[in-house]
């Protein structure tokens, strides 16, 4: 994962074609925010589907997605069209990336919100409002006649998605979060389901209520694959491998790697060399 912020198009792209040329790297991703997280508050943060249209163009073998988008920014019909045109971009290696939005607990994702003159609603709307967004996206991508949606928070008239996604029936629905309400959304929609690292305890209890709601709802929790972020240290790998062969054991088979900024010359055949087939 490369966070397109405090860095220039050109160190992202040249991460991705590195990556690009190392079967030990199967993906890779950007972030949505519109401002910077971390850093220099006043940074340069790139937009993040429309950059990785940019590389979809630009590599040949990666799968490729936003961690996670934030269903705040856009609404579901125009956020549909955009994950299908990336993905008919790349060939069909689209994994997409959805989520209620940041949390008001974190001061610098909050001011984006304000800063764009978009609204910023209570958790419970937040969830509520991703549930019928994947509901949507999910009939745009797939249904062959003209629609109507009569949600609490979306509502469309006559909707209909074409082009269709290259990836059948749609491409795959990587969901991230860690509360409860957002799991219950996973349940239902995600084929991945991604956590943002923390405690690996903690980590296992989620994914055990996963387990449970799931369950609750007659799906079957093998059905979706589950995912961590795994923040990396340049200076200090072995932590970094430690936290991978935990993951690993947990059963999380779907690993982001966190580079941080700058991203070092060579720093993909790093990864792979230090990182990735140490855990192999």
């Amino acid at each position: 994962m490369t966070a397109p912020s405090q860095v220039g198009y050109d160190d992202v792209l040249r991460v991705w074609r590195e990556a690009d040329e190392l079967p030990q790297i199967e993906h890779a991703w950007l972030f949505d925010h519109l401002m910077p997280i971390f850093g220099d508050p006043d940074g340069q943060t790139f937009e993040g589907w429309t950059l990785l249209s940019a590389l979809a163009a630009q590599t040949r073998r990666l799968r490729l997605g936003v961690l996670v988008t934030s269903n705040r920014f856009r609404p579901p019909a125009i956020l549909a069209k955009i994950a299908t045109t990336v993905d008919i971009v790349s060939g069909g290696r689209l994994d997409f990336g959805i989520g209620a939005g940041s949390r008001p607990g974190h001061p610098m994702a909050r001011r984006e919100y304000d800063a764009h003159g978009l609204p910023y609603h209570d958790a419970a709307h937040a969830v509520a409002s991703l549930a019928e967004a994947c509901t949507v996206i999910k009939r745009l991508w797939t249904e062959t006649e003209p629609f109507d949606f009569d949600g609490t928070h979306h509502r469309l008239t006559q909707a209909y998605g074409n082009p269709k996604p290259v990836q059948r029936p749609h491409p795959p629905i990587v969901i991230g979060g860690r509360a409860s309400a957002t799991l219950r959304v996973v349940a239902e929609h995600a084929d991945i389901w991604n956590i943002p690292g923390g405690d690996l305890d903690d980590v296992v209890q989620r994914s055990a209520l996963l387990d449970r709601y799931c369950a609750e709802i007659g799906r079957d929790p093998a059905a979706i694959v589950r995912s961590i972020h795994v923040p990396v240290s340049y200076e200090r790998p072995a932590p970094t491998r430690d936290m991978i062969a935990q993951a690993l054991d947990a059963g999380f088979r779907h690993v982001v790697l966190g580079l941080p900024a700058p991203f070092p010359e060579g720093v993909a055949r790093w990864v792979a060399d230090e990182l990735v087939t140490p855990s192999a």
